[in-house]
């Protein structure tokens, strides 16, 4: 390796260090028996895969055997966003509610309903219909991930099965209706 190189390598970890890039990593969960209730089965399969992959955590298929019972509902849906002069949609917005409860063994409520609520713009012409309803399907599958992601993040914050007062994680809800995406 030449000089020249060495140097670069190291500036280059040096500039990641510094702006405060860290993976993933192991996440560490109170919880190690997680049953997962609802969602769409892709999203399902998704939790299983963050879960059981970054953690000591197994995703179980029966209530019987888990620690905490994780509900999920989905909600999708769409909207107009523009028209053109002749009254002809433009854009949509796709918007995508993913509202979770996390209950442990005992019925002890270790994360209130709360929701991760996320929108995408979507241009429109009937000239490209169906590549249209394949470019939603892919938003909302993007949409859902990213909710996902969002959720392995939650689970994180329970730091155990019995909270004490003041040790719980509060839930989580949009204030506002989300403002329309960027064009």
């Amino acid at each position: 390796m030449t000089r020249r190189s060495l140097l670069t390598l190291v500036c280059s970890v040096l500039m990641l260090s510094a702006c405060g890039f860290q993976l993933r990593g192991q996440q560490d969960y109170a919880f190690k028996r997680l049953y997962i209730s609802g969602g769409s089965a892709a999203a399902g399969a998704r939790l299983t895969r963050l879960v059981q992959g970054g953690s000591d955590t197994v995703v179980v298929t029966s209530v019987a055997n888990a620690d905490a019972t994780l509900q999920i509902t989905e909600g999708r849906g769409v909207s107009t966003l523009t028209l053109n002069s002749l009254g002809v949609v433009e854009e949509y917005a796709m918007n995508l509610s993913m509202t979770y409860t996390l209950v442990g063994k005992d019925g002890t409520v270790l994360i209130p309903a709360s929701v991760i609520a996320l929108n995408r713009a979507m241009t429109y012409s009937d000239q490209f219909s169906q590549a249209k309803a394949a470019e939603a399907d892919l938003l909302f599958a993007d949409m859902e991930n990213d909710a996902i992601d969002q959720l392995t993040r939650r689970l994180s914050l329970v730091r155990s099965l019995h909270p004490g007062p003041g040790q719980q994680v509060p839930s989580v809800a949009p204030r506002a209706p989300l403002p329309p995406p960027p064009l």
